[in-house]
């Protein structure tokens, strides 16, 4: 029988999961884990939370209402979601995500103004200016019934979970990438959300609140247990492929094992969640600006490592894709973009939402007396 020579060629393939996928995965994980920190002062009453309640929910609007924007462009147009509707395909949970979003965001903008109407009422009152009777209009009703408020964050936390079950099953279901096939990554990205949106809370207290010295011990400390979650989940993804207990877990892991940029991901992986868990234990009321920054950050990288690394590596054949990332708008413009667009939506909310409320009061007294100090001082 004569010897045959079977060559195998293998396709280089385009990015299918642009960096718009990671900036709504980072997002709408940063919304649900900021609403998480509004709940214990707007659903539970706890007044010493009520300045976290206040900031969190801040970032839970920004980012959930910026998040959307990312959705719809890495879908390369409004049509190609509104196909969701149209042929719904119940096995898909891309396709059940497009029910999932609507029903989190609106549940998200109904708690946000009945947990702040009272504050529209305050701000409504005298004057007659277009923004007094906008403010007038939103507080009608004054305070919330706190029941109502319940009933609100009840279906924002449905919709939280669902938004965080789909976002990881669908990564999770695709058989033909090992590293993401794995039952470890949705709790991986739930996790992260968390720690991100603490992190989040940590620089709104900075550079937003009045940098509140125990709102800020009492950040660094949630952050330990948080990064010790996301550790103790690497971790287990780290012995289940090494034990071979499961061979999709140590294909995963065989892929990558000797890979030099996966090998620096892993060493950079590990010191973003010891480094700030350090940091938080050891100076927990000034360390908050820096473990804040490396929260946010780890949380978006391990989205970027996930999405744009995991496609670098290819389905047959060995090494790696190249990835470069481009400058228009599906690269490095697409970035800069949604951070703008974040930015200013923020920016509005400072602006014009009455998120401070009472919590603020001291702050505000005294920069008042600041300025009033000036006025006479000039006199």
């Amino acid at each position: 029988m004569d010897s045959q020579i079977i060559e195998v060629l293998n396709v280089t393939r385009e990015t299918a999961w642009l960096p718009w996928a990671v900036q709504y995965f980072f997002l709408i994980g940063l919304s649900y884990g900021s609403f998480m920190l509004t709940l214990p002062y707007f659903v539970f009453g706890r007044a010493q939370y009520e300045k976290l309640g206040r900031l969190a929910l801040l970032g839970a609007l920004a980012c959930g209402l910026t998040a959307p924007v990312a959705l719809l462009a890495d879908l390369h147009g409004p049509g190609r979601f509104l196909n969701f509707y149209l042929h719904f395909q119940p096995q898909s949970w891309m396709s059940w995500g497009s029910f999932f979003i609507p029903v989190y965001l609106v549940g998200l903008l109904l708690y946000a103004w009945l947990a702040l109407r009272g504050d529209f009422a305050v701000q409504g009152q005298g004057g007659d200016s277009l923004l007094t009777r906008l403010y007038r209009l939103a507080g009608r009703g004054g305070v919330a019934p706190r029941m109502a408020i319940s009933a609100a964050a009840l279906l924002t936390l449905v919709g939280a979970v669902l938004v965080a079950l789909y976002t990881g099953m669908e990564v999770m279901v695709v058989h033909a990438r090992p590293l993401w096939n794995t039952a470890f990554l949705p709790l991986q990205f739930a996790a992260t959300a968390f720690a991100g949106a603490i992190g989040l809370a940590l620089l709104f207290n900075r550079f937003v609140g009045d940098h509140d010295t125990q709102l800020e011990i009492g950040l660094n400390r949630l952050l330990v247990l948080a990064l010790a979650v996301v550790l103790t989940l690497g971790g287990g993804w780290l012995f289940v492929s090494l034990s071979g207990v499961s061979p999709s877990h140590s294909a995963a892991f065989s892929q990558v094992a000797g890979m030099p940029q996966w090998q620096l991901t892993a060493v950079w992986a590990v010191l973003a969640t010891i480094l700030p868990m350090a940091l938080a234990i050891w100076r927990p009321a000034s360390s908050g600006l820096i473990t804040g920054l490396i929260a946010v950050h780890s949380a978006w990288m391990m989205r970027w490592t996930i999405f744009i690394g995991g496609q670098s590596i290819p389905k047959t054949g060995a090494g790696l894709y190249d990835y470069h990332l481009p400058l228009g708008g599906d690269g490095l413009l697409g970035i800069v973009g949604t951070l703008g667009l974040w930015i200013a939506l923020l920016v509005l909310m400072v602006d014009y939402l009455p998120w401070a409320g009472q919590a603020f009061a001291s702050r505000n007294k005294k920069e008042t007396n600041a300025l009033a100090t000036s006025a006479i001082a000039q006199h």
